[in-house]
């Protein structure tokens, strides 16, 4: 049977990626530094682990021996990550644990990157093979480090560069979120002048991508998105419609960066031809599933 160890399987994305796991058949050991308030699967196994420690992740993947590798965990504390030392505090560890699931057997390894290790700017889409890496801050930067490296460790790899994403269990404080809430309690949601082309996908897709791509075989860098531009004006409107609060939004009102880039819109040729994957959520059906689990919370 496949083995895989999942990290940061109590995350964002890493809580979803569990049932297209077991719905391919893994037996999964899900890590995690704090226990999760429920054990929501039953035939998964998990393990309380702080990836920071090296002799934690030795004796982790010395007693797991996995055959494959679901690297999510990373220091991604909204607003204050792009920056943060954190980021090569993480390199350094997420290095550690591939070598140690290498020493144990480990033979299929796929770690999250990002859209930030590209260069930003103009209307270009961004393509592995095509578009410079050229990082804005440490986390895109210390992310091309780590894949650097990563190609270098001679098993079977790949490299999913994340785009933008929403859905369940998101920070309050990003976008959708945060419109979605200033909407349900009746508030005015502010928002930039919204003109801004951005490639959002809901996280049960993100998630259940990094699965089919694990389980491919694909190597190298892949593209992580849905590969559709939608303007952050057309995003919070279909939420705003969705909740007919099309008069609490006011766009203009929160400034924007100096920097900030019209457009960051994944090719997504490799995820779509050799992984054979595409989104089962459109944005508006991923909004509305999002807006029920807010309505819930």
């Amino acid at each position: 049977m496949k083995k895989v160890l999942l990290t940061g399987a109590n995350g964002f994305i890493g809580r979803q990626a569990i049932a297209s796991l077991l719905g391919k058949g893994y037996e999964v050991h899900a890590v995690s530094n704090v226990a999760p308030a429920a054990l929501i699967f039953e035939n998964v196994a998990w393990h309380k682990t702080n990836l920071l420690d090296a002799k934690e992740v030795e004796n982790l993947c010395e007693k797991v021996r996995a055959s494959h590798l679901l690297h999510f965990a990373w220091y991604v504390e909204h607003g204050k990550f792009w920056n943060a030392p954190e980021n090569e505090i993480w390199t350094t560890a997420s290095l550690s644990l591939l070598e140690s699931f290498q020493k144990n057997g480990g033979e299929r390894i796929v770690m999250a990157g990002t859209c930030a290790e590209y260069e930003w700017g103009g209307d270009a889409i961004l393509s592995e093979s095509r578009t410079p890496l050229k990082a804005a801050n440490l986390y895109g930067q210390c992310k091309i480090d780590l894949q650097k490296k990563l190609a270098l460790c001679g098993a079977s790899w790949a490299w999913g560069r994340v785009f933008f994403l929403y859905g369940e269990f998101e920070s309050p404080r990003r976008l959708i979120a945060s419109v979605i809430n200033s909407l349900l309690r009746d508030e005015f949601a502010d928002c930039s002048h919204g003109n801004q082309a951005r490639d959002f996908m809901y996280v049960k897709d993100v998630a259940d991508a990094f699965v089919a791509l694990l389980d491919s075989g694909v190597e190298g860098c892949v593209n992580i998105a849905s590969g559709e531009a939608a303007t952050i004006k057309e995003i919070v409107s279909t939420i705003a419609d969705q909740l007919n609060k099309r008069e609490k939004v006011r766009f203009g009102t929160v400034p924007t960066a100096p920097n900030e880039p019209p457009s960051i819109v994944a090719d997504i040729a490799r995820l779509r031809d050799e992984v054979g994957w595409k989104p089962k959520f459109s944005l508006s059906q991923g909004v509305t599933e999002t807006i029920k689990w807010w309505k819930k919370r």
